[in-house]
């Protein structure tokens, strides 16, 4: 009978933690839709509604005039194309950089290990700065050229770190023993044994530096004056400092009908532009998971 209501015990307070997790769960849940929700009906509202804060939830006055002014614009389609190749031509480069530095630093003979990775934890709590990286940028060439988005922040300290955990807790030492045995280097050993077991960490680093490069605006804002290179962000950006110039109070019948064609062009603006990522995540979810927990837990 001790056992038994011990036992009880351990069952409530189980049911408990249960009941306390789904009602947090539901609440973030709530929080993280509200807004999505609210986006994707003002970008199916009327824009005089959507300005007199008229649309919660629900579209009201039903219409899909900012698809078609999105689809219309020539900069939007312009931002997408730059967005499009600076996140799939800078995923390749950092996730080729990530596991080029990271297997090496997996292998325990590696000559001053321990030293190279203090200096890669160095440079996640401390950086140069805006302006010596501005400067530095502008000195190597790479002002205003695609080399300026894709090159500084090439390479992730928390990305790298990660990748390296997973390498060195989940391959065996013996396939690097077995691989050696048969004439094999570490360029061999990396590209045939290496990389086909490690889909799930190579998952999880294609949708962080994807995700990244994909909602990055602020490098753009800095290192690229000419507009043709400017990526959707800069764009969306723009069209949402349009908008709110409706605080000016301006009289000027021209500015309004600017103001309206922004208002009802960037939720939508917002809405393609997730649409790509949204497509992305179920091809490595089955990754995901499994990466993240293993470069993690072990680390």
């Amino acid at each position: 009978m001790k056992m038994k209501g011990k036992y009880g015990e351990i069952v409530r307070s189980d049911r408990t933690f249960d009941v306390i997790a789904a009602v947090l769960g539901c609440i973030i849940i709530v929080i993280v839709m509200v807004p999505l929700i609210f986006v994707v009906a003002a970008s199916f509202s009327d824009p005089d509604l959507v300005i007199r804060g008229e649309v919660l939830l629900w579209p009201k006055g039903l219409t899909t005039k900012a698809y078609t002014m999105v689809f219309e614009n020539k900069d939007i389609w312009r931002g997408f194309r730059n967005t499009m190749f600076y996140t799939a031509l800078g995923t390749i480069i950092s996730v080729t950089l990530t596991v080029l530095a990271a297997y090496p630093l997996s292998r325990k003979n590696l000559r001053g290990r321990n030293f190279i990775m203090m200096a890669v934890l160095f440079t996640m709590y401390f950086s140069g700065g805006m302006v010596p990286t501005y400067l530095l940028v502008k000195d190597l060439g790479m002002y205003n050229t695609i080399w300026a988005i894709l090159i500084p922040n090439a390479l992730s300290t928390y990305n790298l770190i990660v990748a390296k955990t997973f390498f060195e807790n989940s391959i065996p030492e013996e396939l690097y023993e077995s691989a050696r045995l048969d004439g094999c280097g570490n360029i061999s050993m990396l590209l045939r044994i290496v990389l086909p077991l490690s889909k799930a960490i190579l998952a999880v680093l294609v949708l962080y530096y994807a995700v990244a490069i994909w909602n990055s605006y602020f490098d753009a804002l800095i290192y690229l004056k000419d507009s043709s290179l400017h990526p959707l962000q800069i764009v969306l950006r723009n069209i949402l400092l349009l908008g709110q110039t409706e605080q000016m109070g301006t009289n000027d019948v021209g500015m309004a009908e600017k103001i309206k064609m922004a208002e009802a062009i960037k939720y939508s603006v917002i809405v393609v532009s997730s649409i790509p990522m949204l497509l992305l995540y179920p091809f490595v979810q089955k990754y995901f998971v499994k990466g993240v927990m293993i470069g993690a837990v072990k680390g």
